[in-house]
């Protein structure tokens, strides 16, 4: 009979992670080997570790996200994986986060230095900062208001020049729509 395997209780403490959605009969028949207050089954393997929840995001001292399935699953409970060395190390402190900005979904979201598809050209920020520039980049793109004062042809390559130098440059939104304005 193989050995059950067990990560250290401490081994996901402060740690960012984004799960992959995968099909929820993958688990069926296991047997979880941690529940959670808050309801989410954990099933841990030798190559990474299988969460079934219905949240996703801030956990207690992580930050793990649920890359979706396309196309979605409409179950509100979602069963993710990642491998071990997809776990990085989190803190307030260090400018650990960069963004990336998918154009064609019209969405934002923040990935760790260590992950092996930054490429180095996006600029890294602390949690902190990283947070209020998601904000600003989801108000870019979701609102048109803001660009009443500009004068453009097209609002969208208008939004892309201003997110683009909100992901790789330290200017800040003033800065940016300052050097934009007539």
């Amino acid at each position: 009979m193989e050995k059950i395997f067990r990560p250290s209780p401490n081994s996901f403490k402060n740690t960012f992670c984004a799960f992959k959605e995968v099909d929820v009969n993958l688990i069926k028949g296991w047997q979880a080997q941690f529940q959670s207050k808050a309801g989410s089954s954990y099933y841990y393997t030798k190559e990474g570790m299988y969460r079934y929840s219905n949240h996703w995001g801030r956990l207690a001292n992580s930050k793990w996200r649920l890359i979706p399935m396309v196309p979605a699953t409409d179950s509100k409970k979602k069963l993710g994986f990642a491998l071990w060395e997809e776990f990085y190390p989190d803190n307030a402190e260090d400018k650990i986060y960069y963004l990336k900005v998918d154009y064609l979904s019209n969405t934002v979201n923040y990935e760790h230095k260590n992950n092996p598809d930054y490429d180095g050209k996006a600029i890294l920020r602390t949690s902190f900062e990283t947070t209020k520039k998601i904000k600003q980049i989801r108000n870019l793109q979701q609102l048109s208001s803001w660009a009443k004062y500009f004068d453009y042809e097209d609002l969208d390559v208008l939004r892309k020049q201003i997110i683009e130098e909100l992901v790789y440059t330290n200017k800040t939104l003033e800065e940016i729509k300052a050097e934009l304005l007539p």
